[in-house]
């Protein structure tokens, strides 16, 4: 099938949520070649006239936060075409929704229409899902002054996708690669031989790069600061020991101005996530955002024949 290229306006609102649009581009292309595997949409080949047209809404079926509008606008385009679609927003991403609510209107050939559907609908729903999520962590920790963060735990192609929404929900992005900044594992803590001998390894290396450092012991967090960590990452920490490196880190800072902050890891739930923020830790990184969020349900659904 030969696909168009998206409208400007809508490239320019990709450009403008930190998106790259031939990236979307190369997704969008990948997932209708998958659809149609060499073939065509038997279904509405066979039941759509070609020169029928339609008027059809994207309404949402569950209450949630919406990411991948725009998303689901090229999809539109590149398969219908931008000159002959129309792609009319009710709703923008980061809102919140609920059952019933029309969240766009959708005008194009029914036939093209149909066969974007589930690509377009694949898209939205998941990152709705990863948005929601998110937003419920937000809402879990609001009256404290801690962020919620994801991680590099994304479905392969998907991951610029997914921090997007994300930032929908009211998120923060750690590191979006392994280059853009240092993340000192248990693993490579122990092939270096130690947590200050990983650091200065590090360091040696990337001199500019912020540095994290993974410990689950408060002894390690001492080590792990003295080295001159940015960011130590609390791994699987009850909250009354985060506690305790909280107050660590702020001896630290008080005695050598260098302020460290700290991230909780593991073992988080949404009903303990206001008592890990209470502790006063900077971040809470949530794995589960991107690898685990349900779909939020959206349909597609026409509403009239023109």
């Amino acid at each position: 099938m030969q696909l168009h290229e998206m409208s400007k306006q809508t490239h320019d609102r990709l450009v403008g949520s930190g998106l790259d649009p031939n990236y979307v581009a190369d997704i969008i292309r990948h997932t209708i070649a998958e659809d149609l595997d060499g073939g065509i949409d038997v279904t509405s080949v066979a039941t759509v006239p070609l020169a029928q047209r339609s008027i059809a809404t994207f309404g949402a079926r569950a209450h949630g936060c919406v990411a991948g509008l725009d998303i689901a606008a090229a999809v539109i385009e590149m398969v219908c075409g931008a000159s002959a679609s129309s792609f009319e927003y009710k709703k923008k991403d980061g809102d919140r929704v609920a059952p019933g609510d029309v969240l766009a209107q959708v005008e194009a050939p029914t036939q093209l229409m149909l066969t974007a559907e589930r690509t377009a609908l694949n898209l939205l729903c998941h990152l709705s899902g990863v948005a929601t999520v998110t937003a419920q962590w937000v809402d879990a920790i609001t009256g404290t002054t801690a962020n919620i963060r994801d991680t590099r735990k994304t479905m392969p192609g998907l991951r610029a996708l997914e921090k997007y929404a994300v930032r929908c929900g009211g998120g923060q992005n750690h590191r979006m690669s392994l280059s853009d900044a240092a993340l000192v594992k248990d693993n490579h803590i122990v092939a270096a031989g130690g947590v200050a001998e990983a650091f200065e390894n590090v360091r040696a290396l990337a001199t500019t790069l912020p540095i994290e450092i993974e410990v689950d012991t408060l002894d390690q967090l001492v080590v792990a600061i003295q080295a001159g960590a940015d960011v130590v990452l609390l791994d699987n920490m009850a909250p009354a020991v985060m506690s305790e490196a909280v107050l660590i880190a702020q001896r630290h800072d008080a005695a050598t101005g260098h302020a460290v902050l700290l991230e909780a890891s593991g073992g988080l739930t949404l009903s303990n996530a206001k008592d890990v923020a209470a502790t006063g830790v900077h971040f809470i990184s949530v794995g589960g955002l991107t690898h685990s969020s349900p779909i939020l349900d959206v349909g597609l659904d026409l509403q009239t024949i023109i």
